[in-house]
This record gives structure tokens, sequence and C-alpha cells, in this order.
């Protein structure tokens, strides 16, 4: 009878810290508004609720990555007051949630919107739009930048004459084993594949002749994300409004489908974030422009196909990036035009979002990232 009182108040036990599950959630913004850099917040699990921790002042960090041992981020500087474009390293103390700035690094080229870092933390990557390129920056044992060693400028131009008069670089992902780095470039209407080698300093980067895949002219794509499984890649198209699914294998993208990301026919599409649910069940993507809505895919995981189920709206203006909690329990949207994240309800078996009517007020939150809470 002990025996089994003692094991019942362990599963109670068990039971609640499951419910109370939090993470660190990171915020970046734009600072023209009431925001100043980037914000720290807890989340909790349980009821959706977040806390504000800490936050690091600092110009348009729009875009953010986390190291894997969850000990650094790095956050672009995009443009500012001083008209530098640059990228910043930053400490991360994950017992009180702040961040200490370590140092910045110019990325000798304008307008970085993408970064990425690589698993063992040795290369620091940005996608400069308006420079239309990439760099490159080797990372120190204290999780320092270095400089700029390796710049790889894009050329080229596409149909459409507002926006696609010279290259836009828009993202740099690392493929799921890390052999390669893929770049969207808007401009272009291209997808390119970097060979990448952490220990080939201080050219990181090569690229072959069959590297680059011609995405439909007047796309604009933007951003990707891999299936879990790693055999496909999809691809949203900013200008388009569409999204390109793609047989994904170390030599070739083959493309397997075409779809819109909204139901509706409005000219002004404007699409940009895209992601899968942790089980790789459904996909996620926010349309901005006349839209403000955000849809639901149903993936189908044989042929990697997309079924759009649900479109609707976001609840701000104009939705940037969204994150879906590692649980995948929620879905929280951060807006560019809003001065708050809106969080929606996820039903894990259908897909289906629901709002809720707890909002997160921040001005111009156009990043966010989360992490377990160790």
């Amino acid at each position: 009878m002990r025996t089994l009182f003692i094991a019942f108040n362990l599963l109670i036990v068990s039971i609640c810290l499951a419910q109370s599950k939090q993470y660190y959630l990171f915020i970046g913004t734009y600072t023209n508004t009431k925001s100043e850099g980037v914000y720290v917040y807890k989340f909790n699990e349980e009821d959706g609720n977040a806390t504000f921790i800490s936050k690091a002042k600092t110009d348009n960090p729009s875009y953010l990555a986390i190291s894997h041992n969850h000990k650094f981020m790095y956050a672009v500087k995009e443009g500012g007051a001083d008209n530098t474009s640059a990228v910043s390293a930053y400490r991360f103390n994950s017992n009180n949630g702040e961040l200490t700035f370590i140092n910045r690094q110019p990325t000798k080229s304008n307008g970085p919107c993408y970064v990425a870092v690589n698993a063992s933390r040795k290369w620091v990557f940005t996608a400069n739009y308006k420079g239309g390129s990439l760099s490159a920056f080797s990372v120190k044992y204290d999780g320092s930048l270095d400089t700029v060693s390796q710049l790889i400028q894009h050329i080229g131009s596409s149909a459409n004459k507002s926006r696609q008069q010279e290259p836009h670089v828009h993202t740099v992902v690392f493929s799921p084993d890390e052999k390669y780095l893929f770049t969207n470039d808007l401009g272009t209407d291209k997808i390119n594949r970097y060979s990448f080698n952490p220990n080939a300093y201080p050219f990181p980067l090569s690229q072959g002749n069959d590297s680059v895949t011609k995405s439909a002219s007047g796309n604009g794509p933007r951003h990707l994300a891999f299936s879990p499984n790693n055999k496909f890649m999809y691809v949203i198209n900013e200008l388009a409004g569409t999204i390109d699914v793609f047989a994904y294998s170390e030599n070739s993208l083959k493309l397997l489908q075409t779809i819109s990301t909204d139901s509706t026919n409005n000219s002004d599409k404007g699409s940009a974030d895209i992601h899968l649910s942790p089980d790789g069940n459904f996909l996620y993507a926010t349309n901005r422009g006349n839209y403000n809505s955000i849809a639901t895919f149903r993936i189908n995981n044989k042929s990697g196909k997309l079924q759009l189920i649900n479109v609707q709206n976001t609840g701000g203006i104009m939705p940037r990036n969204f994150c879906i909690t590692p649980s995948g329990n929620w879905l929280l949207i951060g807006h560019q035009k809003s001065d708050y994240i809106t969080l929606f309800k996820r039903n894990l078996k259908t897909g289906i979002l629901t709002p809720t009517s707890q909002p997160i007020p921040i001005s111009s939150a156009v990043c966010l990232k989360m992490i377990d809470i160790d």
C-alpha cells in the first residue's frame, strides 16, 4: 500500500512538472517605434502566459540565432541609427535569462536580415538583403565573432521590376546534416546550395556548377524549411504568394508541387514565414500585404505534398516571423506593425489554430526564437 502511495505521488509530481514546463522566448524587433532591441521572456507551457525577463538594447535586431548549446545568441543589426549593417554576439545566462553583449562585426554588405550559426559554433552566416550577398564569420571560443572571412556576392535580376532589379539574399539555412548552406535570393529567383566545410578556414563555403535551382520567374523565394525526415524542402515565395515543395537530396531539388498560401486572389501577396509542426504533420505560412493571415496545411508524409485546410486572420498587422513551441501546443506570431504578439492554441491532431485573448505586448516583433529552460 505504501509503495502504491509513493508511486501515486510521484505520478502527480511528474504531471505538475510537465504542466509547468517553461521556455525562454527571444524576440527580435525593429527599433524605429517603441521597441529597444532584443527581449527575453519566460513562456509557460501550461497556460500560455509570458513573463518579461530582460532586454538587450540594440538597433534593429530583425533576426536572431541561438547556439545549439544555448549559451550564445547572434543578432543582425539591420542598418539603424548609424546606418551600419552588422551582426552582434551575446552571451546568454540560462539561470537568470540575461544577455551580455560580447562584440559586433560589420557584415560588409547592407541590410542583413537573417543569421545562422552551425551546430559546432565555429561559424556564423548572415543573409544581406540589400547588399545581395552572404557573409561568413568565424566564431572564437568565447562566442565572439571575428571579422568577415568570406563574402559571396550574388548577381542578376528577375521579372518584377520594382522588387527584383538586383539580388536580395533572404535566408541562410543549413541542411539537416549541415553539409550544405542554402540561400533564397528573392531578387534573382534562385535557390543556391553551398557546400559547407567547418574546418575550411577562411573560406568554409564552396559552390559547384549544379548547385543553383531556378525558381519560377517573379516568385521571390524568401524562407525555407526542411521536413523532419529530411526528404522534403518547403520554400515560401514572397512575391507570388505560393509554396514550392521539393524532393530533397544531396545532389538535387526536384519540384513536386506549387500551392497558394491563401484561398483568395488578392494581388498584394507578401508571404513571409514558414514552419512545420514538431511532428512534421502540418505546415504553417504567414501572409502580409492585405491578408494578415496564417495558412494551415496538412502534409502527406509519403509524397511531401500539401493540402490547404485553413486560412485565418493573425489578429495583427503585417505578420512576419512566428514560432511553434517544442511541444507543438502553441503558436506565436510577431507583427511588424502591431504592438503585440498574438498567441494561438494548436490542436495536435487537426493542426487547427484557436486564437487566445492573451497577446504579448511588444512593438514591431519580427523574429521569435524559443528554447527549453534547462
